[in-house]
């Protein structure tokens, strides 16, 4: 942060690009071309205030474009469907299966406007779109008009394979890409950005007036990714949270071993498949324990035709090391 102050120009304190600051829409289009293949120039680069304040802002382009809904996936974020509900869009859920999202044909409810996924990790779930499904959801887009919302929320961890390059490179024009430094770094520095389709930049920039977040923040966020120290923290906190994965899965083989563990090939969560009907037993024991889980109920679409499924949602990337044991012995005794 003091670098960054002493080498900002004093004009970097005034009222501004409503995109955010150039050294940062810099630093971050050379980061998310390297490490997630997203084709990001400076220019179409806009700093917002974290995931929701940059989904916020598409809800309002949207809108005034006369978009009326915004599929979303079968089991997501509420929040995420509650604002898109408030800026006055419909959220149809997407179709989904045992091998995750499916785009939908183009008759479905769900083709209309946009569609707002994750396609490198699904969340809750933690299945990756896959390769045929994602070829066939841009082609969809190009057909009707619409555009496509990637939430990358949690793309730098990946552990067991090669990291799911980010949608967007397979048609800039058409997808919005929407990063964060909230599992990065953390959710409070309220820092996120999006890359947009040229179309869309004038718009946005309108929309962003008075909701960028603040300079010093920026330039200390592109400071610490222009000298390579973000690729470093990141490398090292991939193998910090891999080890904690690890041993949550270590622990339930051995104490749980009827617990079906999935989702853990990227990200910071697992879930933990449960006996129907325990669901809500269990998420009421794990609080008894003092432990915050969720059940994947918490994430269902209530339209989604999907058929309900016992779980946990366990985030493993919160409790701080010393805590980290007592932590996974609690869980395993909250287990069936």
């Amino acid at each position: 942060a003091r670098r960054a102050l002493a080498a900002a120009p004093d004009r970097a304190l005034g009222y501004g690009d409503p995109r955010g600051r150039v050294e940062l829409r810099t630093a971050l289009a050379g980061y998310l071309s390297r490490a997630r293949g997203v084709h990001a120039d400076p220019d179409r680069i806009v700093v917002c205030a974290g995931f929701l304040g940059g989904l916020g802002v598409l809800a309002d382009l949207l809108r005034h474009r006369g978009t009326r809904s915004v599929a979303v996936e079968s089991y997501g974020l509420p929040h995420h469907r509650r604002l898109l509900t408030r800026a006055g869009l419909g959220t149809p859920p997407l179709p989904f299966d045992d091998r995750g999202t499916r785009p939908g044909d183009d008759d479905h409810p769900a083709t209309a406007g946009a569609v707002l996924l994750t396609p490198s990790h699904q969340f809750p779930m933690g299945l990756p779109l896959l390769p045929e499904r994602r070829t066939a959801l841009i082609d969809r887009a190009r057909r009707t008009g619409g555009l496509v919302l990637e939430d990358d929320y949690d793309g730098e961890f990946r552990y067991d394979r090669q990291p799911v390059g980010a949608l967007q490179g397979l048609d800039p024009d058409r997808v919005v890409y929407l990063g964060t430094a909230s599992k990065s770094l953390a959710p409070g520095l309220r820092l996120g950005w999006l890359v947009l389709p040229p179309s869309l930049v004038e718009d946005a920039m309108d929309a962003m007036a008075g909701r960028t977040p603040g300079v010093l923040d920026q330039l200390t966020l592109a400071e610490f990714m222009a000298r390579g120290d973000y690729d470093r923290h990141v490398r090292a906190a991939r193998l910090r949270y891999r080890r904690r994965r690890d041993a949550l899965v270590a622990a339930l083989a051995e104490r749980a071993p009827d617990v079906r563990v999935t989702g853990i090939a990227a990200g910071l969560h697992a879930v933990l498949r449960l006996p129907a009907g325990t669901e809500q037993q269990v998420v009421r024991a794990a609080a008894w324990h003092g432990l915050a889980v969720h059940g994947l109920s918490t994430f269902r679409h209530p339209d989604a035709d999907v058929a309900p499924l016992d779980a946990l949602v366990v985030g493993y990337g919160t409790p701080p090391d010393h805590a980290w044991a007592g932590a996974l012995d609690a869980l395993c005794r909250a287990l069936p």
